[in-house]
């Protein structure tokens, strides 16, 4: 059995971290989900740049995007959601046999928005509105303006994908605002069943402190991270408050674990996937680490639900001089801040492409 059936097995759904015209085109994502038990995917800016700025793939589209007078955002949003949409149309038979639990891709609100509240709300009841897909989540960052944007959403009824969450303390700030959208939705007579799942970015804290902290701590510090935040998790949905939402129809926010690419390259390179491993939870991974977990990998162990010894972990990183309240906040506006680098990167691939074919059109 591959390790990747028996990661599914486990309990956990493997996304694939990746979406590109070529992957639909080849039927890749096809063979995926029916070899490698792929029941999701996620994009963000940085995938949709690399895929458009490496392929000429979306060029037909482009010049039919030009013909329709649109450019820039609203060029980008129609070529990403014909993308997002046959996605979604793969996985929508998961989708259907799970109850809606798993089988869904995610389209991510221009990160422009990252400290926009209003914008960031109108663009998500836009962009699902738009998709007419029901397994397709929106992306909303976990950020201070966010937070009311994605309880203002899910109180909408939108499917809502937290993502650059870097810490417990993140993760729950999230979760508290899903819920009390969940909440209003019971108090209004609504039916609460929206979904939702909440993603904590894992990599970029060892990539953080590569070479500050001594050898013995190398590679340890997303992982306790993740084991504090999967205590934070089960306490949550154990909890009295969620436990009344659930018998009023509502379902949980699963936790989700994003960035489990391995940067370094002494460590394995399914070292967060073997590590993260639990069930109810969602791994999100890059192709090359699918693959890799699919030729060797290995899963023998689960999370521990009390934290194990991340505690112990994290102290010891205090001692180094690492402050993970500080540089969980240092990590979440650089996430935001890389996201925006890659979109105006993308914008401007895309200025470039439609530049180019028009004037091929007009000859």
């Amino acid at each position: 059995m591959k390790a990747t059936q028996a990661l599914h097995n486990l309990g956990q759904s493997i996304w694939l971290d990746n979406i590109t015209r070529d992957l639909l085109d080849s039927s890749t994502l096809k063979r995926y989900i029916d070899e490698l038990s792929v029941t999701g995917l996620t994009s963000n800016p940085t995938i949709f740049d690399h895929a458009i700025k490496n392929s000429s793939a979306y060029d037909t589209a482009i010049r039919g995007t030009i013909r329709k007078g649109k450019s820039g955002e609203d060029l980008f949003f129609e070529l990403a959601l014909e993308d997002i949409t046959r996605a979604a149309v793969l996985f929508r038979p998961v989708h259907d046999r799970t109850e809606s639990v798993d089988g869904w891709v995610s389209l991510e609100v221009s990160p422009l928005l990252a400290h926009d509240t209003a914008s960031t709300l109108a663009a998500a009841k836009d962009l699902h509105g738009r998709a007419e897909q029901p397994n397709l989540f929106i992306k909303i960052p976990g950020t201070r303006e966010g937070l009311p944007a994605i309880e203002e959403a899910i109180f909408a009824g939108i499917p809502i994908n937290v993502t650059l969450l870097f810490s417990r303390e993140q993760y729950v700030a999230a979760a508290e605002a899903f819920l009390r959208g969940v909440e209003r939705r019971i108090d209004a007579g609504l039916k609460p069943g929206v979904g939702s799942v909440a993603s904590v970015f894992i990599s970029r804290w060892d990539s953080a402190v590569m070479g500050k902290v001594p050898d013995s701590l190398r590679d340890q510090l997303g992982i306790a991270i993740a084991k504090r935040t999967y205590k934070a998790y089960r306490g949550l949905i154990d909890s009295t408050r969620w436990q009344r939402a659930l018998n009023a129809g509502a379902r949980p926010q699963r936790l989700l674990w994003a960035s489990t690419g391995t940067k370094d390259p002494k460590a394995s390179d399914v070292l967060y996937i073997k590590a993260l491993a639990a069930p109810f939870t969602v791994n999100t991974m890059p192709e090359g680490t699918l693959k890799a977990l699919a030729d060797h990998g290995e899963v023998s162990t689960i999370l521990p639900v009390d934290g194990g010894n991340c505690e112990e972990v994290l102290a010891q990183f205090a001692k180094a001089g690492i402050d993970v309240d500080t540089l969980a906040t240092q990590l979440q506006d650089e996430g935001a801040k890389s996201f925006v680098t890659s979109w105006n990167e993308l914008l401007a691939v895309i200025d470039s492409k439609s530049t180019a074919l028009k004037k091929a059109i007009a000859s």
